[in-house]
């Protein structure tokens, strides 16, 4: 018969004298029909109660002698180990449960400080208590999880011949861990550490084990209590070399308000394993250690979450600025270790927001919801009394491995393999949340794109490669900013035609924006979708912002400032992983490069003559002076040979903004000729996380034609927010239009 999955739910003793150790005693799955009744099942996948009840366990360790389990009677000792190979006792790494969780780190995690302190035995070196240590074990043959009950903490993944990727040197609630940031309307920042209050078997068969770790919120808690009720869960499948996790987030009615920031699982892996990252093809390398990050092995930068590695323990890595750049391979065995998002649709800001992967430590970021590369306009804000509901994942951590090392690279080359599997089973089909929707239960809405711009074609343009997305926001371009709700995109083919598929049912309305043309597109009215619908809808024209024929422009309209002049790195700053790579970008340190490219004065952009790849910076920063950084202003100039009374019209698309002050004049920099400014504009940390892109906006500047002339004109740009070495604005496209005129 079918292999039983195994789930061991066990209070385990252990001193901490042993905790540095590896048990030998280990829990398989067994074919043998003497199991049958020691697996906990669940036949309806959609219900969920509690499944715990007494069982008999026995140990199969493969090496010394075999140890037998005492029966689980609800909260009695799960006894066993046996003696062999690293002695243990039942194979847990425990944390007290009463005695309090490991001394945690206040590790700076994607810019956030993690503020746990739960005071653990100061003389054990792994930050555990020595006491009773409740968790619970799911194993399939391939992989195994121990995981703390009822707090839902992962404390140890086995694979591929080492005991834990999880780092044993750190506490267990610092090892593999879902938190969040929050805060009241108008107060400070909360870090909170997502933990269980109770714990329950949602599932349990031949085929797959998922379990439940619910936190509810209670209307009689204290106003300083996170105001959301949050069940997280872990998947094992049998067969299948990883495991799934996904949330529930509610807020029960009666709740008060607050603010979502940021949302994620985090991963911390072995340190003195796992070093070599893989993000893309071109973003591979091996990344610092830990300790490279101490004063005595760096020099802080201007960016708090960087430093210049001095002293680093490989010394390959000597003048590296580390930067944040998904998964890890570690090195003796070699293992991968890879996140695979299969589908966006739970993540905010539709398909152009940027989230954190991995970084230093070694860490490994499942970002759920985050306000990076926007910043505050990102947050969840709910009022007081708001109902919400949402399903955040499932995700999927694969691992594989290898033993020949010339074969390593071939585990990321495996990944993205796996990420294309797990994205065409999408919606998956064994998912028990009955609030996750299959894929019979969802629906698509096709239909196709055109543009209409009569100065750049007479007839219709097909919008190729254009992203089209259902979304609840109701303005244009608000889509970026909309992180409640799901939401579904999809590219265009050649000819503008477009199907989103599995689509949950809902009223949405329908966004898309097109490279090649400034602005979005937002169809007027709902698009309601149900379960098993296939809604097609009606040729949709897009007609982008447009007054006149263009007289020039600088630029190309696909919301970054990638075709732009992106320096080469101080050496003393340089990422060799970035040092051939089209994201150069990444660099650290390239706003000073700007002043270093133009030490007398700045930009000044002369239309026919200059060439925006190599004169027209990709960042408009502060200049550097002595012991100050300084505004800064660009001037374009332009030569008009007619001159047509009425308004013309600029307009100004800008990819990211950081704490900017922008003001623009039109042929002398005085009162008079300001035709437009805006203050204090984003928040995005661009420069900051070394992006190219971040919130998009659009603005369109009247000029009147009294402060033109023909001949030469002048437009200039000022960046007049000073004393800030990471503000700045990346434009991603300029244009000036002439007078409205009609076509003959």
């Amino acid at each position: 018969m079918a292999s039983k999955m195994v789930l061991v739910a066990a209070v385990i003793m252990m001193v901490a004298a042993l905790i540095c150790g590896v048990a030998s005693a280990r829990t398989l799955a067994s074919s043998s029909s003497s199991m049958d009744n020691n697996v906990m099942k669940n036949s309806e996948p959609k219900s969920e109660p509690n499944m715990e009840k007494s069982f008999f366990h026995p140990f199969f360790p493969p090496y010394g002698l075999i140890g037998h389990g005492g029966p689980y009677l609800g909260g009695g000792i799960l006894k066993g180990g046996g003696f062999g190979p690293g002695l243990g006792f039942g194979g847990g790494f425990g944390s007290g449960l009463n005695g309090g969780l490991g001394n945690a780190d206040g590790d700076e995690l994607g810019g956030r400080k993690d503020e746990r302190n739960n005071g653990a035995d100061q003389n054990n070196n792994n930050g555990a208590a020595a006491a009773y240590h409740p968790q619970v074990i799911l194993e399939n043959g391939l992989v195994k999880l121990t995981i703390s009950k009822p707090q839902g903490l992962l404390t140890c993944i086995k694979y591929g011949g080492l005991d834990n990727l999880l780092d044993t040197k750190s506490s267990e609630a610092s090892r593999g861990y879902w938190d969040l940031n929050w805060n009241l309307p108008g107060g400070q920042d909360k870090y909170q550490l997502l933990t269980g209050s109770d714990y329950s078997v949602i599932q349990n068969n031949d085929y797959q084990s998922e379990i439940s770790f619910r936190n509810t919120y209670q209307l009689s808690s204290s106003n300083l209590s996170l105001p959301l009720s949050v069940d997280f869960r872990y998947i094992l499948r049998s067969g299948v070399s990883g495991f799934y996790c996904y949330a529930i987030y509610e807020r029960p009615p009666g709740c008060p308000a607050f603010d979502l920031t940021q949302t994620r699982m985090v991963f911390r892996l072995r340190r003195e394993k796992f070093h070599y990252m893989a993000i893309s093809d071109e973003k591979q390398r091996i990344m610092p250690m830990p300790e490279d990050l101490m004063p005595q092995r760096s020099r802080p930068l201007i960016v708090p979450e960087s430093v210049l590695l001095t002293n680093p323990i490989n010394p390959e890595l000597r003048g590296e600025a580390n930067g944040g750049v998904h998964g890890w391979i570690s090195s003796g065995p070699f293992i991968g270790f890879w996140i695979i998002f299969p589908s966006h649709e739970f993540r905010n800001g539709g398909p152009t927001k940027q989230n954190l992967t991995v970084h230093t430590g070694p860490f490994a970021l499942a970002m759920l919801h985050g306000t990076h590369y926007i910043g505050e306009d990102a947050q969840a804000c709910f009022e007081e009394g708001e109902t919400w509901r949402k399903v955040f994942g499932p995700f999927f951590v694969y691992l594989n491995s290898t033993s020949d090392v010339s074969k390593a690279y071939n585990l990321w080359t495996d990944a993205k393999k796996q990420w294309m599997v797990e994205k065409s089973a999408w919606p998956y089909d064994f998912v028990s949340s009955p609030y996750y929707l299959a894929a019979k239960e969802r629906g698509s809405v096709s239909g196709r794109l055109l543009v209409q711009d009569r100065f750049v074609s007479a007839s219709l343009i097909a919008a190729k490669d254009a992203y089209v997305g259902l979304s609840i926001a109701t303005t244009e371009g608000s889509w970026q900013t909309e992180s409640k709700n799901y939401q579904f995109w999809i590219q265009t083919d050649s000819n503008g035609n477009f199907t989103i598929r599995n689509v949950v049912p809902g009223e949405y309305r329908l966004h898309g924006w097109v490279p090649g043309f400034i602005g979005d597109y937002l169809r007027e009215g709902a698009v309601a979708v149900s379960g098993g619908s296939e809604v097609q809808l009606e040729n949709l024209i897009f007609s982008p912002l447009r007054e006149g024929p263009t007289i020039w422009q600088i630029g190309f309209p696909d919301r970054t400032s990638i075709e732009y002049n992106v320096p080469k790195v101080n050496p003393k700053y340089v990422n060799k992983l970035f040092l051939n790579s089209p994201e150069k970008y990444r660099q650290y340190g390239l706003w000073d490069r700007y002043t270093d490219l133009y030490p007398e004065s700045d930009v000044v952009f002369t239309i026919g003559v200059s060439d925006p790849k190599k004169d027209w910076f990709f960042a408009h920063v502060d200049r550097k002076e002595v012991g100050k950084y300084c505004p800064s202003t660009w001037e374009i100039k332009f030569n008009l040979t007619s001159l047509t009374n009425g308004i013309y019209k600029l307009r100004l698309a800008v990819a990211s903004a950081t704490r900017s002050d922008l003001k623009v004049h039109v042929n002398n920099i005085s009162l008079e000729n300001l035709v437009f400014q805006v203050m204090n504009l984003g928040t995005d940390n661009t420069v900051c996380r070394h992006g190219i892109h971040g919130l998009y906006r659009l603005f369109s500047i009247d000029i009147s034609s009294s402060l033109l002339h023909i001949g030469d004109n002048n437009i200039f740009l000022t960046q007049a927010r000073g004393g800030d070495a990471l503000c700045g604005i990346l434009y991603d496209y300029i244009r000036l239009e002439a007078p409205s005129r009609s076509l003959s």
